[in-house]
C-alpha cells in the first residue's frame, strides 16, 4: 500500500463515525425543512376542510399537537391541516410525517409564542407574529376554515375578536363547551367570556348555542334551557326574569328556566348563563369528578377484599370512566365570530387535542357560522 493510501485510511479511521440513527435523523431534518419551504407556497387542496392549528399553545406545545393532527388526519381523509409555530420546534415532529400527508399537511412559520399567563392585551399589541395570532388569520384570509389552539384563553379571545370580528347582531363571543349527562350531552355557554350580561346577551348566546347544537348534532329544534336559582318564573334577578321573556318570544324551542342539577339530567340540549355563573359551575364540576376519583381510588385500594372488588368491578368502572372522560369533551367554541375557532384545555393530551380539531370542523362543515348570521339578521328584520 503507498504511503498516501495509508495516510488517507488513517484520516478516514481517526473521524468518529456517525452511527445509522444519526444519518437518518439528519436525513429527515433535510427532508423536513425542504417540504417546509416548499409547503409555504404551495396551498393544500382547496377541495379540503382545512384546520389551521397553533402547534405551540399549550402546556405540551408541539410534542402533542403535531401527533394530534396527524390522527386526525389518517381518521379524516376529506381533511388538510396547516401547523403554525416556530419552524425549530415543528420539524422533529412533522418529519417523520411528511411522506404520508404529503398534500393534505403543511406547515406555516411563526415566530413568537404567546404564554399562558400573558396578558391579553399584550399578546394582542406585541405578538403579530405569534404561532395563535397567524392561524387566525388564516381563517379571515379564507386560506383556513376554522383554527385550534389549546393556548392561552383571554389571547385567543381578545385576538379572534379583533382579527374576525363578530357577527351582525351580536354584541359579545362567548365561550360554549359540552358536558357529560344521563341523556347524552348538553351544551353550555357562557364558561367565562362574558362576566357582566343584559338580558340580550343571554338571548344572543341562546340563539347562538341552539344553532351550534343544529349544525353539529343534527336537531332540528334543540332545547334552550335558562340557568336559574329555582324554575319558577319568579325567581332569579331582574336580569335573567328579563331574559326569560326575550327567549321565550324568540322563536327558540325555550323550555324555561332549568337548575344546576339539570345540566346533568340533559333536561335541555342547551345551558344558557352568564360567564360568571358559568364558569363557577363548571369548575365546580371538575372539582367534583376528581374528588369522585379520589374517593373511588380509595376505597377500592382499602384492604384486599375492597381491591377484589375493585377487579369484579373493573368492567363497569371502565365503562363509567369512558362516558365521564373529559377528553372526550375537550374544545371549546368561540361563538359569534366571523370563523370558526375552539379552544382546547392547555393541559390536552394528543388524544384530546385531536378532539378539539374534530369539533372544529365540525362547525366548519356544518356552516355554523351561517347558521347563526341566518337567525341573527331574521331576529333583526323581525324586530
Amino acid at each position: 500500500m503507498s504511503a498516501r493510501a495509508v495516510s488517507t485510511a488513517a484520516r478516514r479511521s481517526s473521524k468518529p463515525r456517525a452511527n445509522k440513527r444519526n444519518r437518518n435523523s439528519a436525513r429527515r431534518r433535510r427532508r423536513s425543512r425542504r417540504f417546509f419551504a416548499r409547503s409555504q407556497r404551495d396551498p393544500v387542496n382547496p377541495a379540503s376542510t382545512t384546520i389551521a392549528i397553533d402547534c405551540m399553545g399549550g402546556d405540551h406545545g408541539p410534542a402533542v399537537t403535531v401527533p394530534a393532527a396527524a390522527a386526525y388526519l389518517r381518521s379524516d381523509v376529506d381533511a388538510a391541516v396547516v401547523l403554525i409555530g416556530r419552524a425549530d420546534a415543528l420539524e422533529q415532529h412533522v418529519a417523520p410525517l411528511i411522506q404520508e400527508f404529503d398534500g393534505r399537511l403543511r406547515m406555516k412559520a411563526a415566530s413568537e409564542v404567546v404564554a399562558m399567563d400573558e396578558p391579553p392585551a399584550t399578546a394582542l399589541r406585541n405578538k403579530k407574529d405569534s404561532s395563535m395570532r397567524v392561524a387566525i388569520n388564516l381563517v379571515k384570509s379564507g386560506e383556513a376554515q376554522a383554527a385550534v389552539s389549546a393556548g392561552n384563553t383571554g389571547a385567543l379571545m381578545a385576538i379572534s375578536r379583533f382579527v374576525l370580528k363578530t357577527l351582525p347582531g351580536i354584541d359579545r363571543p362567548a365561550i360554549a363547551t359540552i358536558l357529560p349527562t344521563s341523556r347524552g350531552r348538553c351544551y353550555v355557554l357562557d364558561l367565562g367570556a362574558n362576566v357582566d350580561c343584559t338580558a340580550d346577551h343571554l338571548l344572543q348566546f341562546g340563539i347562538m348555542g341552539a344553532m351550534l347544537v343544529a349544525a353539529v348534532e343534527h336537531v332540528d329544534r334543540p332545547s334552550v334551557g335558562l340557568l336559574n336559582i329555582g324554575e319558577e318564573a319568579i325567581k332569579g334577578n331582574e336580569v335573567v326574569k328579563d331574559a326569560a321573556e326575550l327567549l321565550r318570544t324568540s322563536g327558540l324551542n325555550f323550555y324555561g328556566n332549568v337548575e344546576g342539577t339539570d345540566i346533568y339530567r340533559g333536561t335541555t340540549d342547551v345551558v344558557v348563563c352568564d360567564g360568571f355563573v358559568g364558569n363557577v359551575a363548571l369548575k365546580t364540576s371538575e372539582g367534583l369528578a376528581a374528588m369522585l376519583a379520589d374517593f373511588l381510588r380509595q376505597e377500592f385500594s382499602r384492604s384486599w377484599v375492597s381491591k377484589l372488588s375493585a377487579l369484579v368491578a373493573m368492567p363497569a368502572l371502565k365503562r363509567f370512566k369512558r362516558r365521564v372522560d373529559h377528553r372526550n369533551y375537550n374544545g371549546a367554541s368561540l361563538l359569534g365570530l366571523r370563523g370558526v375557532v375552539v379552544k382546547s384545555h392547555g393541559s390536552a393530551d394528543a388524544f384530546a387535542f385531536e378532539r378539539a380539531i374534530w369539533r372544529a370542523a365540525e362547525e366548519a362543515r356544518n356552516s355554523l357560522i351561517d347558521r347563526i348570521s341566518e337567525r341573527m339578521a331574521n331576529r333583526e328584520n323581525s324586530r
